[in-house]
Parts: C-alpha cells; structure tokens; sequence
C-alpha cells in the first residue's frame, strides 16, 4: 500500500497485486475527504486509471487540476468511510 496522492479533499492509496491472489490484485482507493466517502477500482478500470494519471502527471498539473480529474470520481463513491 502506497499513498500516491492526498490534498485537502481527496486521497488516492494504490495497493500493490499480490502473487498468488485470486481475490484482489493491485488497485487504486480513491477517498473524497470532504464526503468521507471511498471508490476501490481494480482490474481494467485500475489499468484504465494508471494510464489516465500518468498523462495528467505528464503535463505537470497543479493540486487544483488533480483534484479536479479526481471529482469526476464522485458520482460512484457510494462506501462511507470507516474507522477500525
């Protein structure tokens, strides 16, 4: 687990894939801070997402611009976030 990004209103912790596991392999949680609300993407949609920031990071966007490519995450982060 690696924390790729964190902002006043979102963090994005990319989760390495584990040899051998057929459950889950590597993927991407995205966390809207200000809704307390969580996305896990893997699979084609984690490979999809991977590819879509390495072009943002490509054109050295500012905080302000991630965070706006992020929102567009919104509308699916249906899981509240939770304590343990």
């Amino acid at each position: 687990m690696e924390m790729i990004y964190n902002s006043s209103n979102y963090v994005v912790v990319e989760f390495a894939e584990i040899e051998g596991a057929t459950a889950y392999g590597g993927g991407f949680e995205i966390v809207d801070k200000q809704s307390r609300r969580e996305l896990y993407i893997a699979g084609e949609s984690a490979d999809q997402f991977r590819n879509q920031v390495q072009e943002l990071i490509a054109s050295e966007p500012s905080m302000e611009d991630v965070d706006e490519f992020l929102s567009q995450f919104d509308d699916y982060m249906n899981h509240p976030v939770t304590l343990h």
